[in-house]
């Protein structure tokens, strides 16, 4: 068998595999790998730099999947290339416990680098990955020691080009200049609904060549491998350009009714028709899951290239530490997560008397961790000087270059989420986004991928309420914290003083597996007196007392987060005043708070104490849950309003009279009046 002829059969077995693992699953997608296995091959066989025996080399090429629904072509790669993806894995396709689910999952499988399906978000992934390429690069690259120097690939669909996520990623890596980005569009011209031009009818390569792209055509991607070859290859040449391949493929290739068809993209061929596609592609229709040793062979000659690869690569590392052992020790911190002695010394302090907005807290927090922890890296929508996240002196991230750790991200919101979830899937680079808690909205998606995919993504998000005052209701979240809190893995914080902002960030750098996201207010808040109020380590554990009664045993529990925190405490000295002994509890995350141990949460929010009220300048859904069905909850059940943001406090309720007159409802519902407190339980 000829080397061509070699080809074809990998080429085929990916394919043949591909639908086997529809087939028996009676669920996924045999369109994509049909049509896109030879571009497929033809990128993992002649280009990709991996090490299946080492899938988290850190200086291997990455790949992403962003049309993750073609999912089984990823995982046949994997297999027939030597990762630890097994036939019997193969077999159990979209089958619970496997470990090939429908679509890709980060670490479900090792080689598979980012979850992907939701379409746009790989493309986008793709992008922060080159950039923490460059950035990586940049740091650590020293005359006659290169560590990092690899490529991000990413194959992507007429359906994630058509999402808008990845027209606003597109346009930052023209502007960065990522040169070592590379997209190979699979152009089959064919969407879930039928012909694309139902749609999509733009002229994608113009599209490209503005946003700054290196566009390079192959128009038979079907069966000319040579060209593809060829058109990678240039790719990797431009050095100041990212690069995507137009590649004409067709969908559910070989398939002889189902062939360029809607009707191949997203269910099963049906045996007869994978019987046919088998025969049309030379293949015995009666061999299920068949995989010939010479194809095998063929795949993991260059998984033995890269194996050397990755060996010169590891004695160049021994090589670089003995000259540059600070660096060295420096990479293998950031390459594992682990954090440095000393990371957190700078951590700002504020004292009583002070009064300062959280988002300027965080910004000096911020600032002085990544003084000490040059792999922070981030940015913001263009809104650095309200957010407070620009890190001084730490320069602009240039994409040539890699040097500067500020991107500017512009106003790409969604793209922001999801490059910074690129960074952080590519590892070495602990990163940040910043925008209004508002556009929250915007980066849903992204936060979501975070948090399912562990990954220790920080969101900033600032201008956290109604208090943002005169911009008015479309800039005032009202429902963002509960839509945020329901997300499963993702721990928001919401601090009520500059020195609970600072161990908010202690906490969201500690945490490393799944994103924080650090809600912040615009304007000023008195500095707390730690040492009458609890101290503010204890934000650490996601819900503290603040404030306990000066005489008696707590008869109330007043729950508060952010701003609100003050007028709890306000409405303590109220409700002191008549005699009632009410205990202020911050309360800045729900999710870190109920990962503590029954004791501690029950030692906070005393069972005995029923009468219970929690105060957030927001929607009052899901508060139930620390409350009971007898608490109260002062929150907002309607949008904002424009006005001064003390008048929109003061108008919708948020006050200390309010606050104690919701206390004494609350007692009066267990029970407890204010002239006959003294028969309550202690």
């Amino acid at each position: 068998m000829n080397s061509e002829e070699l080809d074809w059969l990998c080429i085929n077995t990916l394919r043949t595999l591909s639908i086997d693992m529809v087939e028996q699953a009676n669920s996924g997608h045999p369109g994509l790998p049909l049509g896109a296995a030879p571009m497929a091959f033809v990128l993992w066989h002649r280009h990709l730099k991996h090490d299946p025996k080492a899938p988290e080399w850190p200086d291997r090429d990455r790949f992403v999947l962003s049309p993750g629904h073609g999912s089984a072509l990823l995982y046949t790669l994997l297999h027939l290339s030597g990762y630890d993806v097994t036939l019997d894995d193969l077999r159990s396709f979209r089958q619970w416990g496997s470990r090939t689910p429908g679509h890709p999952e980060f670490r479900c499988a090792p080689g598979v680098e980012a979850t992907t399906g939701p379409l746009g978000q790989g493309a986008a992934n793709a992008v922060g990955m080159a950039i923490a390429e460059r950035a990586l690069a940049a740091r650590f690259n020293r005359p006659g020691h290169t560590l990092v120097d690899h490529y991000t690939y990413a194959m992507v669909s007429d359906g994630d080009l058509m999402e808008g996520i990845s027209a606003e990623a597109a346009s930052l890596a023209g502007h960065l200049q990522l040169g070592k980005l590379i997209c190979l569009y699979d152009a089959n011209d064919v969407s879930l609904e039928g012909p694309l031009s139902l749609a999509f009818t733009e002229d994608v390569a113009k599209r490209y060549e503005a946003h700054g792209w290196q566009v390079l055509r192959v128009e038979e991607g079907d069966k000319d491998l040579d060209a593809m070859d060829r058109a990678i290859a240039e790719a990797k040449s431009d050095s100041r350009r990212p690069s995507i391949l137009l590649i004409k493929t067709t969908l559910g290739y070989g398939s002889p009714n189902k062939q360029g068809k809607s009707s191949a993209h997203g269910s099963p061929l049906g045996a007869e028709e994978v019987a046919l596609t088998k025969q049309a592609l030379g293949w015995d229709p009666d061999r299920v899951f068949h995989v010939p040793d010479e194809a095998v062979a063929r795949f993991r000659s260059r998984g033995d290239e890269s194996a050397n690869a990755r060996e010169d690569w590891e004695r160049r590392l021994d090589g670089y530490a003995r000259e540059h052992p600070q660096l060295a020790e420096e990479w293998r911190l950031a390459m594992a997560g682990r954090l440095p002695e000393g990371w957190a010394a700078d951590l700002p302090r504020w004292k009583s008397g002070e009064s300062v907005a959280t988002r300027k807290a965080s910004g000096s927090a911020l600032n002085a961790i990544a003084a000490n922890l040059p792999r922070v890296m981030g940015g913001d929508a263009d809104l650095s000087s309200s957010t407070n996240t620009a890190l001084k002196d730490a320069g602009d991230f240039h994409g040539l270059s890699g040097d500067g750790r500020n991107i500017h991200f512009g106003v790409r919101e969604h793209a922001m989420g999801s490059i910074a979830n690129g960074m952080a899937y590519h590892g070495g680079i602990r990163p940040y986004t910043a925008t209004f808690f508002v556009f929250s909205d915007y980066m849903k998606p992204s936060v979501r991928l975070a948090a399912m995919s562990g990954l220790p993504v920080i969101f900033v998000w600032t201008h956290d309420s109604i208090a943002v005052g005169e911009d008015g209701p479309t800039h005032q979240p009202v429902e963002h914290l509960a839509a945020l809190r329901i997300i499963p893995n993702l721990h928001v914080f919401r601090p009520g003083d500059a020195n609970e902002a600072a161990e908010a960030w202690r906490y969201a750098i500690l945490r490393v597996d799944g994103p924080t996201a650090l809600v912040l207010g615009r304007q000023g808040l008195p500095v707390l007196d730690r040492e009458r109020f609890g101290p503010s380590r204890g934000v650490l554990r996601g819900a503290y007392i603040m404030s306990d009664p000066e005489e008696g045993q707590p008869e109330a529990i007043i729950i508060a987060t952010g701003s609100e925190v003050h007028v709890a405490l306000a409405a303590q000295e109220l409700l002191a005043d008549e005699g009632v002994a009410a205990r202020v509890v911050s309360m800045p995350s729900w999710e870190a708070f109920q990962a503590q141990d029954k004791a501690y949460r029950d030692s906070v929010l005393l069972p005995r104490v029923q009468a219970r009220v929690a105060v957030e300048a927001g929607v009052r859904m899901g508060w139930e849950r620390w409350v009971g069905d007898a608490g109260e909850i002062l929150g907002i059940e309607r949008f904002g309003a424009s006005a001064p943001g003390e008048t929109n406090m003061q108008e919708f309720g948020f006050t200390a009279e309010a606050v104690a007159e919701a206390v004494k409802i609350s007692m009066a519902s267990n029970g407890v009046s204010t002239d006959d407190r003294q028969s309550r339980e202690r």
